[in-house]
């Protein structure tokens, strides 16, 4: 089945319609438990009912702490139809981070399921975990409110001065990606679908596990926050045949163990995306699920979660780097450009800086012109202004068109699917260890998978007040794990910390331990 996206607010028009059709099929598996669209649609009506008679038309940015549970999705949704973006908190961050989040955007309403709201002492909480009237069934999404420039969300990501920075995505933006996905030949989602969503929803990649599935009758199965994500994963795909999964490649590290019991012929697509996908890897998993199609997507928050992809063939040659899977060619109507320093595109086969340009580009960070100086630019192409994303992802373009990853520009990683700067880490390190010089940097630990490791220029000192203040500041997933105690950090000739023989130091240490 194929929709057509005429205009921004098409495929909420769509979404709608996919309720009412679909409304006797099951929509999410939420902790064991079957939610129907018919049920999902109630809940939506109830909370857009809330927002009408308790949220000002004025408020565009509304606060949305995201809990595994139905009332969260369909606030999501509620809010759409209303003509209001969400900015998504995380309940586990630390509640001083969710809150400077919410100050950045001036949200004074938040969105809450749970029974007693963290939020309540400096917010308007509006509880969505309650039964209430429901808005006319036949009432359209707020049409008259949605045009091409109102916000869908904004999402916050690690920021190298220890402020988050703020990503807002339009519903235009959102739209140019359903349309991205549903043009694709080779991925055509349906009803019948069992979809995995394991990402939290302050991540990008959570659109794309619920959004197209809503759209096509499908159902999405959940994760709970207090669950042991591989395990929990391996359970579905083994009990419930799920047939779409999309997931970070640092999983399956986590699931390797489980590799001899897997064998699940009903998945029909693998999509990867959001870090690094090996050969090694991607070849064994490939054996766990026979029928399946992989890919291996790529694409920043900044331009709505997919730009492209790579399909993986574990039976043809594959096209890699260094063995890192090549992340293919770009969607129809995004634009890939390999630039060197200057903006100048290069050449077929040399390395640059991978730029996006296309529907799905964000208008810029949230209040941060300059940031967006260094981040964005203009060229002329074909007797028009084209904008451009500056990735900092370093690749090249072969001679048949795929792009291949070789790095990173910048000090910006991804730990377990999460964009993290280095830098604000060391800003908050620093904060508690004044006058010592620090470096955050990213390591591999046994399994292949990113973590972070915490070098200092010391004798041996003790980190516990440190690591006590930041895990009130940051994200369990941006706290280090690895730590190293150095006399003097090795400098390269040009004079810049050799991050290189700071890696070896780090895994000579643990082979000493």
């Amino acid at each position: 089945m194929a929709i057509l996206y005429d205009f921004p607010m098409k495929f909420l028009l769509t979404l709608q319609e996919s309720l009412k059709i679909h409304s006797k099929r099951n929509a999410f598996f939420i902790d064991g438990t079957y939610f129907t669209y018919g049920q999902l649609d109630i809940k939506i009506s109830q909370i857009r009912y809330a927002i009408q008679n308790e949220i000002p038309p004025s408020e565009k940015l509304i606060g949305l702490v995201t809990n595994d549970d139905l009332e969260t999705y369909a606030g999501i949704i509620a809010l759409w139809f209303e003509g209001k973006a969400y900015v998504p908190i995380n309940p586990i961050y630390p509640i001083d981070r969710n809150n400077q989040i919410l100050k950045l955007t001036d949200s004074s309403y938040v969105l809450d399921s749970s029974s007693d709201s963290a939020y309540k002492t400096k917010f308007k909480v509006l509880n969505t975990n309650t039964s209430g009237p429901v808005v006319s069934q036949s009432l359209k999404p707020n049409l008259n409110l949605g045009e091409p420039i109102d916000l869908a969300y904004i999402l916050f990501t690690s920021g190298s001065t220890g402020t988050p920075k703020g990503v807002p995505i339009t519903l235009e933006n959102l739209n140019g990606l359903v349309r991205a996905l549903d043009r694709d030949e080779l991925f055509n989602l349906k009803p019948s679908d069992r979809c995995l969503q394991m990402f939290e929803l302050t991540f990008d990649f959570s659109l794309v596990t619920y959004l197209p599935p809503l759209l096509y009758g499908a159902c999405v199965y959940t994760i709970p926050k207090n669950a042991i994500k591989h395990f929990y994963i391996f359970k579905l795909i083994s009990e419930q045949e799920l047939t779409v999964l999309t997931m970070v490649p640092s999983i399956i590290q986590f699931l390797r163990p489980y590799f001899g019991e897997i064998h699940s012929t009903s998945v029909r697509y693998c999509s990867f995306g959001g870090g690094k996908l090996y050969n090694d890897i991607a070849e064994s998993w490939s054996a766990c699920i026979p029928n399946c199609q992989i890919f291996n997507y790529y694409g920043p928050t900044e331009f709505t979660v997919y730009s492209g992809y790579y399909p993986y063939d574990a039976d043809k040659k594959k096209k890699s780097n260094n063995g890192i899977v090549s992340i293919g060619k770009p969607f129809y109507g995004v634009d890939y450009l390999v630039v060197d320093t200057n903006n100048n595109e290069v050449s077929v086969d040399t390395v640059g800086e991978l730029c996006l340009s296309g529907i799905q580009i964000t208008s810029g960070y949230w209040k941060d012109p300059e940031r967006n100086k260094s981040a964005f630019f203009t060229r002329q192409e074909n007797g028009a202004l084209k904008r451009y994303y500056k990735t900092g992802d370093l690749c090249y373009k072969d001679t048949d068109g795929d792009y291949i990853y070789v790095g990173r520009a910048d000090f910006q990683v991804k730990i377990r699917g999460y964009r993290v700067e280095l830098g604000e880490v060391e800003y908050h390190v620093k904060k508690k260890l004044s006058g010592i010089d620090v470096v955050v940097i990213d390591i591999t630990d046994d399994l292949g998978n990113t973590e972070l490791g915490l070098a200092v220029c010391s004798e041996e000192l003790d980190l516990k007040p440190v690591l006590s203040y930041l895990k009130e500041m940051l994200p369990p997933y941006m706290i280090p794990t690895q730590f190293l105690y150095v006399q003097q950090f090795p400098h390269s000739v040009n004079d810049k910390i050799d991050m290189k023989a700071l890696r070896s130091l780090f895994n000579n240490s643990k082979l000493k331990k």
